[in-house]
């Protein structure tokens, strides 16, 4: 296939584009320039820097685009409204547009187990974490609407909390500094959130495989992995780094006044389910949470040599 890859050296990017370098794509990427590309230097891949949010930027070099245009392009990182939009102004013909959302687009607080059918959050929330939900929201309006106009084939992929190497939000990489430094974590005893982890490496396979999929995918696609709590994330944390841990207990209310900014929801009333029936049609194996946090910790670990 020849793809375009938008992102691509970043965590969930970097890892898409380790499955899909296998010697049978031909394979661009447009970034800003900022990291290094993973594979280009064995002449894998071709690169293409300018800035997506500027109309500027990219028609200063359309020429680098092939006007034959693309088997899929795959976006990493359209977070505003009109970044979708500007990447399809440079008129090459696409056939697969994949871009990467998240589960946050739904509506919350309803009760129900979320398929990819369920109502958006048209609700503003404030903040950083709002803006993020109100823009995703709007780049899946963006892309059904102009895949409706082109007659583009478009799949949204909605993955819930990525964890794996390389993460850059606060997730495990917490509990792993915590360990680290005193073989112990904050454990919120009274916690009855739950929620769903879903490994990189899975989620990288989720979107090469419904690329490459010729069965009708358009619409959106949960990838969610599996389902925990703090509870069954400790116990999981123990097996991957082979350590016993001291559970520094903590009631969800001493969590909150004390500040402490635990990276899952701490209460049902906070949490959401999500089906993934979409995803696992692929026949993408899924990597047990225990496993993956071996790799994870594994990969700390390297890091902090």
């Amino acid at each position: 296939m020849k793809l375009l890859i938008i992102g691509g050296t970043y965590f969930l990017g970097k890892a898409f584009l380790e499955v899909c370098d296998d010697g049978t794509n031909e394979i661009t990427v447009l970034n800003r320039g900022n990291r290094k590309v993973p594979g280009k230097e064995n002449g894998h891949i071709r690169e293409i820097r300018a800035d997506r949010k500027s109309e500027a930027s990219l028609r200063a070099v359309r020429e680098s685009f092939d006007d034959a245009g693309y088997d899929g392009v795959i976006d990493f990182c359209a977070y505003e409204k009109g970044d979708i939009q500007r990447i399809l102004n440079l008129g090459f013909p696409i056939k697969k547009y994949i871009f990467i959302s998240t589960c946050d687009v739904y509506e919350r607080g309803t009760g129900e187990i979320l398929d990819e059918g369920a109502s958006f959050e048209e609700r503003d929330f404030g903040g950083e974490a709002g803006a993020y939900i109100v823009g995703k929201v709007a780049l899946e309006k963006e892309l059904l609407e102009s895949a409706k106009l082109r007659g583009m084939r478009y799949t949204s992929i909605r993955p819930t909390f990525i964890y794996g190497p390389g993460n850059y939000a606060p997730r495990e990489g917490m509990f792993f500094q915590w360990i680290s430094k005193a073989g112990q974590i904050i454990f919120p005893e009274d916690a009855d959130g739950s929620f769903q982890m879903v490994y990189v490496e899975d989620l990288a396979k989720c979107i090469y495989a419904c690329l490459q999929s010729e069965a009708p995918n358009d619409g959106g696609m949960n990838v969610c992995g599996e389902t925990t709590n703090y509870e069954g994330f400790a116990d999981a944390l123990e097996k991957a780094t082979g350590q016993s841990i001291q559970r520094v207990a903590l009631s969800v209310n001493d969590v909150n006044a004390r500040g402490i900014p635990m990276p899952f929801p701490l209460t049902k009333a906070e949490s959401e389910r999500y089906s993934d029936e979409r995803a696992r049609s692929l026949g993408v194996p899924f990597t047990s949470l225990e496993e993956g946090l071996r790799k994870s910790y594994q990969s700390f670990l390297q890091s902090e040599e």
